[in-house]
């Protein structure tokens, strides 16, 4: 079962995983643009080899978000589940500002400010 957060709790764990994405975040980008590269140069060995790097590079990162608690809804995207719906982290934001209900995402996101009140049955 998931964890549910308050949006405190949210974000006392939040600059945990900012630590840890910032530092994968740039060397995701290295190795994509080192893929490009080979690309390019259609250098298949190595883009096969960078291709598995950047996957298992970003599977660790997402099974150490998963360790804290909030779930990996995509690359540098971080839920965290409030009982009614996620509070909704992208890298690089500073703060936990967005709040999405359980059948939107991203692009349905709204101002924590703006969160309806969670209605009980």
């Amino acid at each position: 079962m998931a964890r549910v957060f308050t949006l405190e709790e949210a974000r006392e764990v939040l600059p945990k995983v900012q630590a840890m994405t910032r530092p994968v975040f740039e060397l995701a980008s290295s190795l994509a643009e080192e893929l490009q590269s080979a690309e390019d140069r259609e250098d298949e060995a190595r883009v096969e080899s960078l291709q598995t790097r950047l996957e298992t590079l970003m599977d660790a990162w997402a099974e150490a978000v998963r360790d804290l608690g909030p779930d990996v809804k995509g690359p540098w995207l971080v839920d965290f589940d409030s009982g009614d719906g996620y509070w909704c982290w992208a890298f690089p934001e500073e703060d936990l500002d967005h709040w999405h209900d359980y059948e939107g995402g991203f692009s349905s996101r709204i101002p924590v400010a703006h969160k309806p009140e969670a209605h009980l049955g």
